[in-house]
C-alpha cells in the first residue's frame, strides 16, 4: 500500500464522517485527491472521489431511513431533478470553467453562514403553507440546480441541500440531512455513470477510500441521530465557515 493511497483513506474516512451529518466532505477529499494525485486529469480525480462519496452517502441515508421519517413522493421528483442536472454538470465540466462560479459561491456561502448564525430558530421546523404541487415545483428547482452543481464541482453539495430543504421546504436540520442524504446519493450516481463511462475512475485508489468513507460515515451517522439538531446545527455552522475559507482561498489566491 502506498502512502499516497494511505493519506487518501485517511482524508475520506473523515470526509465520510463530516458528510453524514452535514454534507461537504468534498472539502476534504477533492482537494487531497488534487495535491497527493497531481499527474491525473481532474476529471479522472473528480470521477474517482464519487466513489468513496456514494459509499459513504448510501450508508448514512440508509441509517437515517431507520429512524427518520421521510416524505418519499416529494423526494423521488427531487432525486429525478438532480440526478438530471449532475449528469450534464459531468459533462459540463470539460467547458466551463468552474473558477467564474466561485466568486458567487463564496457570497452566497457567507450569507448563509451569517444567517444560520443569527437565526435562533433556523433548522427547527417550520411550517411552510405550500400546495404539494408547489413542493414539488421547489424541489424540482434546487434538485436541478444543486445537482447540476455536484456533477460540475462537487465539494459542498450536501451542505446547499441541507440548507435548500431548510429555508423553501421547512424541513428541521435532522430531516433536511436524511433527505439530503438520498439526493447526494442521486448526484454521485449520476456523475459515475457519465465519469465510468469516460474511463476517469481510478478504482485502485476508489474502492479502499469506499471502505473508510463508510466507516467514517457510519461513526457521523450515529453521532447526528444521538444528538439532533442542536448538534447538526453547530456542526453546520462549521462546515460552512470552513468552505467560505476554502472558496475564499480559490478566489483570491491568483491575487497574492
Amino acid at each position: 500500500m502506498t502512502i499516497e493511497l494511505v493519506l487518501l483513506c485517511i482524508v475520506s474516512f473523515f470526509a465520510g464522517f463530516i458528510d453524514s451529518i452535514v454534507g461537504g466532505g468534498g472539502l476534504l477529499q477533492t482537494p487531497a485527491m488534487l495535491i497527493i494525485l497531481p499527474q491525473y486529469p481532474v476529471a479522472t480525480l473528480f470521477g474517482t472521489t464519487k466513489i468513496p462519496s456514494i459509499a459513504g452517502t448510501s450508508f448514512a441515508a440508509f441509517s437515517y431511513s431507520r429512524h427518520v421519517k421521510i416524505k418519499v413522493k416529494l423526494l423521488l421528483f427531487i432525486i429525478l431533478a438532480a440526478f438530471t442536472g449532475s449528469i450534464l454538470g459531468a459533462w459540463c465540466i470539460s467547458i466551463i470553467n468552474s473558477t467564474y462560479i466561485k466568486p458567487f459561491i463564496l457570497i452566497l456561502l457567507t450569507a448563509t453562514g451569517i444567517y444560520t448564525y443569527s437565526k435562533k430558530n433556523f433548522g427547527l421546523h417550520q411550517e411552510k403553507n405550500h400546495t404539494g404541487l408547489r413542493q414539488i415545483l421547489l424541489g424540482l428547482t434546487f434538485g436541478f440546480i444543486i445537482g447540476f452543481y455536484d456533477g460540475l464541482i462537487g465539494p459542498g453539495t450536501g451542505t446547499f441541500l441541507i440548507l435548500a430543504f431548510i429555508s423553501f421546504l421547512g424541513f428541521d436540520f435532522l430531516h433536511s440531512s436524511a433527505s439530503a442524504k438520498y439526493v447526494n446519493v442521486a448526484t454521485n450516481l449520476a456523475a459515475i455513470i457519465y465519469f465510468a463511462g469516460t474511463g476517469h475512475i481510478l478504482y485502485q485508489y476508489a474502492i479502499p477510500m469506499a471502505i473508510f468513507n463508510l466507516s467514517g460515515s457510519f461513526l457521523g451517522t450515529r453521532l447526528a441521530l444521538l444528538k439532533g439538531n442542536r448538534f447538526i446545527k453547530i456542526f453546520f455552522l462549521v462546515v460552512v465557515f470552513g468552505t467560505i475559507l476554502r472558496f475564499g482561498w480559490d478566489v483570491f489566491r491568483p491575487y497574492f
